[in-house]
């Protein structure tokens, strides 16, 4: 599988915008293309690799290519992809999609009908693909979970502060395209 570059967070997350994300289950097949991402970095103090290396976040230090889901709010789950070497704990965690394929088992699983409403967060992008949790540590080869190469060169990169955090909201490490 072509992989975009993942090499640090910065990197990965500017280079994972367009692409497509999609879900083999034995539901159906569901994704759409990359829209919206974050980094996060060990030195940042947002970043759950902040404190170091612990049993939740030990995927983050696990080589680029590896996932990262982990569960927030008592109530959501949210995917990360990780990047850079192993040992380094960083990671790009997936913002937003716009949904390509599977719109109604996306729907179903939303429990909406409003396009908008499908994959505009990242609690909702799992809901959406049905991301199960068991897949942090693994490399994105052994699950069901494909990225294709985007259809055109994306170029209008747009850039802000990471937003749903409270602490180094400063850094704009939050990137997005608009489709």
């Amino acid at each position: 599988m072509k992989m975009p570059d993942l090499s640090d967070s910065l990197t990965g997350a500017k280079n994972l915008l367009g692409w497509e994300l999609v879900h083999h289950t034995p539901e159906g097949t569901a994704g759409g293309i990359i829209i919206e991402t974050e980094a996060y970095h060990q030195d940042d103090e947002a970043s759950h690799s902040y404190r170091g290396e612990t049993k939740r976040t030990a995927p983050m230090f696990q080589s680029s290519g590896h996932l990262y889901v982990y569960f927030t709010y008592g109530m959501h789950w949210c995917l990360n992809f990780v990047t850079g070497d192993a040992g380094n704990g960083q990671g790009v965690l997936i913002r937003a999609l716009l949904p390509t394929r599977g719109i109604e088992l996306m729907a179903t699983r939303r429990s909406t009908n409003v396009f908008s409403r499908l994959t505009p967060g990242p609690a909702t992008i799992t809901q959406a693909l049905a991301v199960p949790p068991n897949y942090t540590g693994k490399h994105i080869s052994e699950t069901t979970i494909e990225l294709l190469p985007p259809k055109k060169v994306i170029t209008d990169i747009k850039t802000s502060g990471r937003i749903g955090i409270k602490k180094a909201t400063d850094k704009q490490w939050r990137f997005f395209i608009e489709i």
